[in-house]
């Protein structure tokens, strides 16, 4: 499917392919990566006849395909730009385990890689991301890519295609996002306020410690709390509906506390050591491919 698709003569032959095969797509713009549908990657379909009409209207569209539940595709994205490029950070990452049993990598028109990963349908959903300091980011829930044979107009003016480079000889396993993102960009440790229960202090047991918190910590001691809270696996919705109530208690407004619980999920704290690099890196890819 997937050469077929991308060795296709045109795009409306590509896009046609890639729907067959069960993968939802959608239109972009011609040498470019904005959709032209009015919602976007929601209007991505695998119905051959809608994928058809949409071709026919804009024949030179570029092919879109949703990540995460709507297509079963994951990709880790490694960008090159002049600053600087993701392949060192995914190399370091995949010497610890993490990213490396791809189903197909794609060469994109700036030099960097889409790597694709199956997701198992049954799976959490994985949220995209971006860690801008290491040049990598995730497309999973909420995202989209542009796949092959589509091509797009560079910053130096050259028109350059979306080309598939391997497609893995082994059976492909769904991608580790959150811990990718935790390897490439650790949390920060957060200083723990002096009044802090302790360790093992259980999620009422935060919430009475905050509610009492006195003017000028307030903010901090729900930070930490809600970061804590994280730490142990609870969802953003069980911190938001157990520590606002005694954040308000404390004095703290109603916008102050959901932005500053969200950004204590958001960021996190890290809590287990990075895995030591043991052994040498292998190069992205496979044997004999040029990156």
């Amino acid at each position: 499917m997937v050469h077929h698709a991308a060795d296709a003569a045109d795009l409306p032959t590509g896009a046609a392919a890639y729907a067959n095969a069960g993968i939802p797509v959608f239109p972009c713009a011609r040498l470019g990566k904005q959709p032209l549908t009015r919602c976007g990657f929601q209007d991505a379909t695998t119905d051959l006849m809608g994928v058809t009409k949409w071709w026919q209207r804009w024949p030179d569209a570029n092919i879109g395909i949703p990540t995460g539940v709507a297509s079963c595709v994951d990709v880790v994205d490694v960008d090159v730009h002049p600053g600087g490029n993701g392949y060192g950070a995914l190399e370091r990452a995949r010497a610890v385990g993490f990213a490396t049993k791809w189903a197909w990598l794609v060469r994109t028109p700036s030099g960097g890689l889409h790597a694709y990963y199956l997701r198992n349908p049954e799976a959490e959903q994985q949220r995209s991301w971006q860690v801008p300091g290491q040049h990598v980011d995730f497309r999973g829930e909420g995202g989209y890519i542009i796949a092959p044979p589509s091509q797009v107009e560079t910053a130096d003016g050259e028109v350059r295609s979306y080309e598939v480079i391997a497609i893995a000889q082994y059976r492909p396993e769904p991608v580790d996002a959150v811990g990718l993102r935790k390897f490439l960009d650790p949390p920060r440790l957060h200083v723990v306020p002096d009044s802090a229960p302790g360790h093992s202090a259980g999620p009422e047991h935060l919430a009475s410690w905050l509610a009492v918190q006195p003017e000028g910590g307030r903010n901090h001691a729900l930070f930490w709390a809600a970061c804590r809270m994280g730490e142990r696996g609870h969802r953003l919705d069980a911190a938001l509906s157990l520590l606002a109530p005694a954040a308000r208690i404390a004095g703290l407004p109603d916008q102050e506390i959901e932005r500053t619980i969200r950004s204590a999920y958001r960021s996190g704290t890290r809590v287990d050591p990075v895995p030591k690099h043991r052994g040498t890196a292998r190069p992205f890819g496979v044997e004999g491919v040029q990156l």
